[in-house]
């Protein structure tokens, strides 16, 4: 028996999961992109340029700053997620 593998249709991931391999890779990478970041830049400089009448501490920054990246992050991961999908589950035959 000859099956080619645009026949095998996997059955889908449960939500957890597929939320799970959107979330958790996107946090270690905005934890990188906040270290090396926030080498650079401190954010009340940060603040001083952008907003100076908000009364923002460093902390606060350094959250801000991460859950932006974060966001940033779990956004291209939702995007290949959508782009790696198995087209067999959206484009079947229509039944004759």
């Amino acid at each position: 028996m000859n099956t080619s593998t645009a026949e095998i249709d996997y059955p889908p991931r449960p939500l957890v999961q597929r939320i799970g391999a959107i979330l958790w890779p996107s946090f270690f990478a905005a934890g990188v992109a906040t270290m090396v970041f926030f080498a650079f830049v401190d954010p009340l400089d940060l603040r001083d340029i952008t907003f100076p009448h908000v009364p923002l501490t460093r902390g606060m920054g350094y959250t801000i700053g991460f859950f932006t990246f974060w966001l940033a992050t779990a956004s291209s991961s939702l995007f290949t997620w959508l782009l790696l999908r198995p087209a067999s589950r959206f484009n079947r035959s229509l039944p004759k």
